[in-house]
């Protein structure tokens, strides 16, 4: 059975400061509830421009998780997916070492190159060039594996070292949380997924999710990877509509704000049954777990609506 996940993206909600994260956590706890195997914030401290903008609420991911985790029971936990950029990584390796106990185990590490430059030279963080930022990624997922299985690990890289490293309490999962990488560049983010992830997150329509599990099978081959050892998952946004009409003018409104390709590739529009269909689409093309956002959830209710959904569609 294919699994789902929930992401949360965006904290404008109509409630005060003072209650946005018991506002926030209702939704996380509705999550748990309906049947949401997993629950996702972003690793961003400024909102992205489709979302509101720099100008926006943001809460800091690590922060958020550790607060869901005392509120939650059974979903796993993690960032969708954190910029290699904003943290050590023996610090990110303590930091979801520390997430895996709090929430008895249900941590996982998500990871990628980053992109949002506005919040790098905002925040005064460096932002090298795309190369050297996939060489930071691949030694950080190094770092953080060896944090999380060996007791005194030695990493020496070009970027990053640690030696005799000290990462006590070790985590509660046997072997560490569990490694994504997400993005789909073909070259080398897919490759780092074929030689070190536990789960690959990519994105795009059923044809291109065909497509980029198809790359990354090629990797492992290369590397000698067995591909059945990493998951796949797909981010989208997910519009539910009450009828078809309803869903083909959200449909147009999101393709006028986003852009045609963007609603094509990464949403999903409809009532129940169109719903349905698309996804099974998705998994027909490789999804192992459809993780969503819900643009249009504003509470916990429809939280739970969209759970019902999706529990019914993907059973």
């Amino acid at each position: 059975m294919t699994t789902y996940g929930l992401q949360l993206p965006k904290f404008t909600f109509p409630v005060p400061d003072d209650r946005l994260f018991d506002h926030v956590a209702t939704m996380a706890t509705a999550a748990d509830d309906s049947g949401f195997t997993s629950l996702w914030v972003m690793d961003h401290f400024y909102q992205l421009p489709g979302l509101g903008g720099a100008d926006d609420k943001m809460l800091e991911g690590y922060t958020l998780l550790g607060a869901l985790a005392a509120r939650t029971k059974k979903v796993t936990l993690g960032t969708l997916v954190t910029g290699v950029t904003y943290r050590n990584p023996a610090l990110l390796a303590k930091e979801v070492t520390t997430l895996d106990i709090i929430s008895s185990g249900r941590a996982v590490l998500g990871i990628g190159a980053a992109w949002y430059d506005v919040e790098h030279e905002g925040l005064g963080v460096d932002f090298p060039p795309v190369g050297e930022r996939m060489d930071r990624l691949e030694e950080a997922v190094q770092i953080c594996r060896l944090m999380f299985t060996e007791e005194l690990p030695t990493f020496e890289g070009r970027y990053y070292r640690i030696k005799e490293a000290r990462n006590i309490p070790r985590p509660v999962q046997p072997g560490g949380p569990k490694i994504m990488i997400g993005g789909s560049g073909p070259k080398r983010t897919l490759r780092a997924v074929a030689k070190y992830a536990d789960i690959s997150n990519v994105f795009g329509s059923a044809d291109t999710l065909r497509k980029n599990i198809e790359i990354l099978h090629n990797h492992c081959a290369d590397v000698g990877r067995d591909p059945s050892e990493i998951q796949i998952t797909r981010l989208g946004s997910l519009f539910l509509a009450r009828s078809a009409d309803e869903a083909e003018q959200l449909r147009q409104g999101v393709a006028g704000a986003m852009g045609e390709e963007w609603a094509r590739e990464a949403a999903t529009f409809g009532d129940a049954d169109s719903v349905a269909e698309q996804l099974r689409e998705l998994v027909d093309a490789g999804a192992q777990e459809l993780i969503f956002n819900l643009p249009l959830a504003n509470d916990a209710d429809d939280v739970t609506a969209a759970g019902e959904v999706l529990k019914k569609a993907l059973a």
